[in-house]
């Protein structure tokens, strides 16, 4: 349960650190602030009390013993204190005050501003009532007697300010977004790097990061940047040695099918020239794919549904008995982001493709979902193994007899089209369908 609850990303994760730890600086501060408060106003609690009890006091302690009582019944008591005349201490003492807080609420004769040694008290206990917040002084009077004052200091209240709990929200909301925003820019680059990957899995020849930020961003960034261009090399190295021996078979080619016109041997010369010339398509077919690999083209807005009606169109005409098993669906307009002539191209490999090992072509246009449209091209041919539906996409790679064709092409129309898909963000992935028949789907961010 606590790993389905942890957070995914490491912006979310950092932040599901930060911000409980910085909840507890908040609480261990307020917890501080409290203390300090009470304490204080403890403090003040003790000045009050001794303000209001030592005029009390020194009024009964002038008095003599015999008028004490009167001097008492005519006294202005303040609220919440009572004051009683005894001969001795109290009987059944409450608990005495902790000694923490003895010298607290102790009232000192000399703070009292009793310079009179006749009106000094012989001795001052201090109890607190069991239960309650009242506090006893007991003060054995300078002749006889003793003066029993209960009092009630008011409540202790920390947070008794109209401006701490705004100020405290306020506080806390502000480190908390400046927490989140600092981890967000913290990560950024991690996410950059990430898109960067993404596009460069896509393209090899994606743009180059920015080398700028912090040291580690900046190191990370050159060391991207790096790799890319050794992938695009290697990418390039591989592509041209491809097209150059492509290209170099093109004259022994030429010259082999020239001294075949010289063998005497009809049927011996035929099956030579048909070898050559399937040699020929298949270099003719290298060089285009070294070709296409290469070629840069400019991105702009293509009608994805206008495009397919246009292959179909196209199909039909270079295959007029099969026009009538050509059919389009779906969306009458599906914008997206793309190279015009190699989405083209990838879209009419797979168009073709249906129509030469399947008879028919029926391609759907849905309609944008979760920023993607789909794009189905099926045919009613036999389909193909399952175990065969990623190697077709493998360069030469031919199944002419799956396919129940004489010849399978060679084997590079499947690999340009995912080539070129990939190389936009897209990807094609081949399944068999139940009724019959192999069903394509091209999937294209918009």
């Amino acid at each position: 349960m606590t790993w389905w609850l942890w957070p995914k990303s490491l912006a979310a994760r950092t932040a599901a650190v930060l911000l409980p730890g910085l909840a507890l600086v908040q609480i261990a501060g307020l917890t501080i602030h409290t203390l300090d408060r009470i304490d204080i106003q403890r403090i003040a609690q003790a000045r009050d009390l001794g303000l209001r009890i030592v005029p009390i006091y020194r009024a009964i302690a002038a008095a003599e013993p015999a008028e004490r009582p009167s001097v008492l019944a005519e006294l202005h008591v303040p609220p919440m204190m009572t004051a009683t005349l005894a001969n001795g201490p109290p009987l059944a003492p409450p608990p005495a005050f902790p000694p923490a807080q003895q010298g607290m609420f102790r009232i000192g004769s000399t703070s009292a501003g009793l310079a009179d040694p006749r009106l000094r008290w012989r001795e001052q206990l201090l109890y607190r009532e069991p239960g309650t917040s009242q506090i006893l002084y007991a003060f054995h009077l300078p002749l006889d007697g003793w003066l029993h004052i209960s009092a009630e200091p008011d409540p202790v209240r920390p947070w008794h300010s109209p401006w701490f709990l705004t100020a405290f929200l306020l506080m806390t909301a502000t480190a908390a977004l400046l927490t989140l925003w600092t981890v967000r820019r913290l990560t950024a680059p991690v996410r950059v790097l990430a898109a960067a990957a993404e596009t460069l899995g896509r393209d090899v020849y994606a743009a180059p990061l920015p080398e700028d930020g912090p040291t580690e961003t900046a190191t990370a960034a050159a060391a991207f940047n790096t790799m890319a261009a050794r992938i695009r090399r290697f990418v390039g190295d591989r592509t041209e040695m491809l097209t150059a021996i492509g290209h170099d078979l093109r004259t022994p080619i030429t010259r082999l099918k020239l001294r075949a016109e010289f063998i005497d041997d009809e049927d011996l010369r035929a099956r030579m020239l048909a070898d050559l010339d399937e040699m020929e398509t298949m270099v003719a077919a290298t060089l285009a794919f070294g070709r296409d690999s290469r070629v840069t083209e400019p991105v702009s807005q293509v009608d994805l549904a206008e495009l397919m009606r246009t292959i179909l169109d196209e199909a039909g005409d270079a295959h007029p008995t099969l026009a009538h098993r050509l059919s389009y669906h779906g969306e009458p307009h599906a914008t997206v982001r793309a190279r015009p002539v190699a989405l083209k191209r990838a879209m009419a490999n797979l168009v073709a493709n249906a129509l030469v090992y399947g008879g028919s072509a029926h391609v759907t246009v849905s309609p944008p979902a979760d920023g993607a449209v789909q794009v189905t091209v099926e045919d009613d041919g036999p389909g193909i193994p399952a175990g065969e539906l990623e190697r077709v996409f493998e360069p030469f790679h031919r199944l002419e007899q799956s396919r129940n064709r004489e010849t399978g092409g060679v084997g590079l129309g499947l690999p340009i089209a995912r080539n070129m898909l990939r190389a936009h963000g897209g990807d094609v992935v081949l399944s068999n369908r139940p009724e019959g028949g192999l069903r394509a789907v091209v999937t294209l961010p918009v």
